[in-house]
């Protein structure tokens, strides 16, 4: 399945004279690819890769905790402190074969709780800063003159907004938005005028702040709803159109023969919503645990699908933010802080879990409630970069404007 002129001349883009894109990495191997999965929601990294070896962890979740490892429906070891969601099983073998690993405690170092803004700033690549018009993946992808990208949801993400490359929407069918979950349009119009107003800093100080303005009314008018409604509109606003998991196999399959027809994708990203588990999130079974398999299932269509590129692919899985340490009365979590974010690929240098482990006491927790953050994402993202597809360190700054901390580049084999 490759994609037509009629696909890039429909994302505003020639057909041809592409440059020639990052080169590989490794002498003898094809060009690299990254392949970035968004979890619009803030998935449950506690459940994902969940930290069994503490005691806080089944003590402040009754109902949630996964089991240990041995037990029934319990959690699969990964390094005697950590285990895998068991709805994760069909991503063991590349956990086996050292292409998959996780960074706990990871995100990005703001104290925000809201979606829309967590999200944004995560895609803009700038935490804390509200006017950045552009995402970090296409500032990325203008490093290497006219490489290609694709994206799978309804539409653009802002982290594919504005740089030079070719962006274009994965072709087939489109998958359904989760139920009332936004306008693709609204999302569109508001992409256009983000970038119209970057351009006056006195402009885009006061579109950033009318725009907050507006989700505080939202959550006003969501809160008179009452209750369960208020929670429901909240956590269907929070997907931004992207549709549940149930569909991303099909879509992995899909994005996997786009790269195998056209060697210039080299970027794509994937958008995923359904994870704001304020309620009946579940353990080994449940909500949270049906959006696991899902997704699991897709990434391991992905891996098998690209073949002889697998080798040469770099996923990287994220989420706006984690979610609380302690369960809240309705069987669920609400919005935290640090994540679990996700490396898989022939690329990647798995087989580990990675960052500095703060611990689950509450006198650890950030503002007493949360996983506390002990590495910033863009330190991984650098690092993949940088070794993965050869970013030299001049231009780190430019991807990350402000970041001044590590580059992690030891996630990516050599």
């Amino acid at each position: 399945m490759a994609l037509t002129r009629r696909d890039w001349l429909g994302a505003g883009f020639a057909a041809c004279s592409l440059g020639a894109g990052f080169a590989p990495a490794r002498a003898g191997t094809a060009s690299p690819r990254w392949v970035v999965v968004l979890l619009r929601g803030a998935v449950d990294g506690l459940s994902v890769c969940a930290p069994y070896g503490d005691p806080h962890y089944a003590a402040d979740r009754p109902s949630i905790a996964l089991p240990a490892p041995g037990q029934d429906q319990g959690l699969i070891d990964l390094d005697g402190r950590f285990g895998l969601h068991p709805a994760l099983a069909p991503l063991a073998p590349l956990w086996a074969q050292g292409e998959l690993g996780f960074v706990h405690a990871c995100g990005a170092p703001t104290s925000s709780r809201s979606h829309f803004e967590a999200q944004d700033e995560l895609e803009a690549g700038t935490p804390g800063v509200k006017t950045t018009a552009t995402g970090w993946m296409a500032r990325l992808m203008g490093d290497a003159g006219r490489v290609r990208a694709v994206y799978t949801a309804p539409a653009r993400p802002k982290l594919l907004t504005g740089g030079a490359g070719a962006v274009a929407a994965l072709p087939g069918p489109r998958p359904a938005s989760q139920p009332a979950a936004g306008n693709p349009r609204a999302q569109t119009l508001r992409e256009g005028l983000d970038l119209l107003y970057a351009q006056d800093p006195r402009y885009a100080q006061a579109w950033a702040e009318a725009r907050q303005g507006r989700e505080q009314v939202n959550a006003a008018l969501e809160a008179g709803m009452g209750g369960m409604n208020a929670m429901a509109a909240e956590m269907q606003a929070a997907d931004r159109g992207a549709p549940g998991a149930g569909t991303f196999p099909a879509t992995a399959r899909r994005l996997a023969q786009v790269m195998r027809a056209d060697a210039s994708v080299q970027f794509a990203v994937a958008e995923l919503g359904g994870w704001d588990t304020h309620a009946r999130q579940g353990a080994a079974q449940g909500a949270l645990a049906g959006r696991l398999g899902a997704l699991a299932e897709g990434l391991a269509v992905l891996a098998r699908e690209l073949g002889p590129l697998w080798r040469d692919t770099v996923v990287t899985v994220v989420s706006e933010f984690g979610r609380t340490v302690r369960e809240n009365g309705t069987g669920g979590t609400d919005h935290g802080h640090g994540n679990a974010l996700w490396l898989l690929g022939g690329a990647v240098q798995g087989g580990r879990v990675g960052g500095e482990w703060p611990g689950l006491e509450p006198s650890a927790r950030f503002e007493g409630r949360d996983l506390a953050i002990t590495t910033d994402y863009r330190a991984v993202m650098a690092g993949v970069a940088a070794r993965h597809l050869g970013l030299a360190d001049a231009r780190l700054t430019a991807l990350f404007p402000g970041y001044r901390g590590p580059v992690q580049t030891a996630w990516v084999r050599g």
